[in-house]
């Protein structure tokens, strides 16, 4: 059976839906957070670390016994990008076949 093949999506979109799904649950562990999203944590962790260099989001380690969990969270700064430029830029260009959340 072969897989269905996924469709290409920009980094603005890739970021933006970072975003808005710490702007929906507020706070999300890396895993939740990649599997919401649809990313794959080798190929993406550039972008969240690159976001959290930013401002737009921040990362907390928290310690569950043995196990360390990372915790992801939006931050003013990245509400405030994703209403003021993110938002406009899909109004302007929105993804084929994808209705603006």
């Amino acid at each position: 059976m072969a897989m269905p093949i996924r469709p290409y999506r920009d980094r603005i979109y890739i970021r933006k839906d970072i975003l808005v799904r710490l702007i929906q649950y507020g706070t999300l562990n890396q895993t939740t957070l990649l599997s919401y999203c649809g990313l794959n944590l080798k190929k993406h962790k550039e972008i969240l670390d690159e976001m959290v260099e930013k401002g737009l989001i921040s990362r907390k380690e928290v310690k569950h016994g043995k196990r360390r969990i990372i915790e992801y969270s939006i931050t003013q700064k990245g509400i405030a990008f994703c209403k003021k430029i993110l938002q406009p830029y899909e109004e302007m260009f929105p993804r084929k076949g994808r209705s603006i959340d």
